[in-house]
Parts: C-alpha cells; structure tokens; sequence
C-alpha cells in the first residue's frame, strides 16, 4: 500500500533536493567535470581573497612606524650619577619636531626628529635664518639621517645649541647638539645615547623592511658619518662608544664632568 508520503517521495513534486539530484543525474560526464572545475575555481578565488586580506591586515600591523624610546632606563656608566630629572611632558616629546622661532634669536627644535624633519628646519633656516642664533634642543631623538642633516646646516651656518636643565637630548639628538659652534647646556640636563637601530635610520616601514638585510652595512655607514661629524665639531669620537655600548632599550647619560672632559660642551651654564 502506498501512502500520501511516499507518493510525494518518488514524485517530481517530492521534497527539493530531490529535484536537483535528478538533474545532476541526467548531466554526462563531460557536464560534471566542467560543474566541478567552475565550483573549484570560484572556491579557490574565495580562498584567495580571503588570504590576500588577512595577508593585508597583518601587512599592515607587522610593519608599524619604528617605536622610539623616550624615557628608557638608565645605564649607569663609570661616573655616572643618577638618571636626570626630565621635566618636559612626554606627549610633547612624542609629537613630530616642533621647530619655534623665540625670543633672543633662539629656535627650539622639540619633539621627535621624525623623517623630513630636516628638510623643514632647513626651510626654517632659509626664511628666518638671519635671527637665529642659538638651537635650543628639547627631543627624544628620532631618525639619525634627519639629526645628521641638521647637525650639517648648524655647523655651516656657526649656530650655538644648548639643553636646558629639565630638557631632553636623547638618543640622535645629541649629534644635533654636537654640531654647535658654541655648545652650552645645564648640569641638570639630560643628554643620552644608545646603539643605533634600524628604525631609527629610516622613516616608513617599507624601508625598514627592505633595510633588514643591510642593517650592518648601514649602521657602519651612518656610524662613520657621525664620527666625522663629532671630530668636525671638536667633540671626542670616543663619546660614541658608549652609544656602540648601549642597548637601543636603554640610554648611557652624561654626567656634566663626562661632558666637559669628552669636549660635549664648550660651556656648563646654570640655566
């Protein structure tokens, strides 16, 4: 006896799927290969987007702008005293270079030494050189090729730089501060290197990619630059051996008798 269930089993107006397997069934071989083939294409092109934007995301966060130090640990040299007291508000030494014509022919450079950062002081010096005087430096440091720039046009232009008690030379920074014709800072300043490191020679992330297989090579380079740059001013070269000795985490500060004896300053001042 056939009831009203499976009579609708075996009809055409049975159940859905039973529908499209009958038609699936009536396809030949050569049907069932291409249907297979386009299900697999269009399967595998799903993949491939799927990666290409989790491969575009990770991109994206992998290669983030170089972390710089701004208050890293101490570390305590020979005649070293304590760590300075740093007066400046971090959110000011974390903004890109700050560059402020004052009072007194003083131009303060504040702020991280972000790339480009020279190419702006330089525009700085171009417009409103003829007031400048002194370079009054407030920074964490930042890309040394910009600091190196820098550096360059004070020595060519004779400016003066100087620190101020409370304020930050950090890291690039203090080869700005180097290149001075006159270089005054206060015995409560804090002027610090570390090892140079590859996010830090560069700017974006895309060359801090492309520079990981060279990183030695470059940092030789850029180091023989800065050693010109010290013994061009006056300064004792030897002051970068306690960068080559000091972790990118940490900083080597000098006290002010380190300073004066490594021909840092020209002038201890109480300002």
């Amino acid at each position: 006896m056939t009831s009203p269930a499976n009579a609708r089993a075996v009809n055409a107006d049975g159940p859905f799927y039973r529908r499209w397997v009958t038609r699936f069934a009536a396809l030949d071989d050569g049907n069932i290969l291409r249907v297979a083939f386009f299900a697999l294409l269009a399967g595998t092109a799903a993949v491939l987007f799927v990666d290409y934007r989790e491969l575009t995301a990770i991109e994206d966060t992998a290669l983030p702008m170089p972390a710089r130090p701004i208050l890293p640990p101490a570390q305590t040299g020979p005649d070293s005293g304590p760590m300075p007291n740093v007066t400046t508000a971090p959110e000011l030494l974390q903004q890109p270079l700050d560059i402020a014509l004052g009072s007194a022919g003083e131009l303060s450079l504040t702020g991280t030494i972000d790339p480009g950062a020279a190419e702006r002081f330089a525009s700085e010096i171009a417009a409103r050189g003829e007031y400048v005087r002194t370079v009054v430096l407030d920074s964490p440091g930042g890309s040394v090729r910009d600091a190196l720039a820098i550096g360059d046009l004070i020595h060519d232009t004779g400016l003066d730089t100087q620190v101020l008690a409370g304020a930050l030379c950090a890291s690039s920074c203090p080869l700005i501060f180097a290149a001075g014709k006159e270089r005054l800072a206060s015995p409560d300043a804090a002027i610090g290197v570390h090892q140079i490191y590859a996010g830090a020679l560069s700017g974006t992330p895309q060359d801090n990619a492309r520079m990981a297989g060279m990183a030695i090579s470059d940092a030789q380079s850029i180091t023989a630059r800065i050693l010109t740059s010290l013994t061009r001013s006056g300064v004792d070269p030897a002051l970068w051996l306690h960068a080559l000795e000091t972790p990118p985490e940490q900083l080597y500060y000098f006290s002010g008798d380190e300073m004066v004896s490594l021909k840092l300053v020209t002038q201890i001042v109480q300002k």
